[in-house]
């Protein structure tokens, strides 16, 4: 699955906070970031809603309700190595 066939209402697990936490996606959008609710309160933190880099959603329910590992964009691979290089 990409992260540009992510709907609304999915669910989602992101790696943003440090550690793998489960998420429910806010937007239908396409792009670089994306917007989502995160659990954090999985590993402690706050559950909160906000924008994330897309190569933060490491995988998302598919129709069957089964966890399926997220593809990304070229675009969004080479964002990603670009945030790396400046230490993000």
């Amino acid at each position: 699955m990409k992260t540009n066939d992510i709907k609304k209402g999915t669910e989602i697990r992101t790696k943003q906070l440090g550690v793998a936490v489960s998420g429910v996606m806010m937007d239908s959008l396409k792009g670089n970031t994306r917007l989502i609710k995160t659990h954090g309160s999985e590993v402690g933190l706050f559950d909160e809603m906000g924008s994330v880099y897309a190569t933060d959603i490491i995988a998302a329910k598919n129709s069957d309700g089964e966890w399926e590992e997220v593809e990304h964009t070229d675009k969004q691979s080479k964002s990603a190595d670009f945030r790396s290089l400046a230490g993000f």
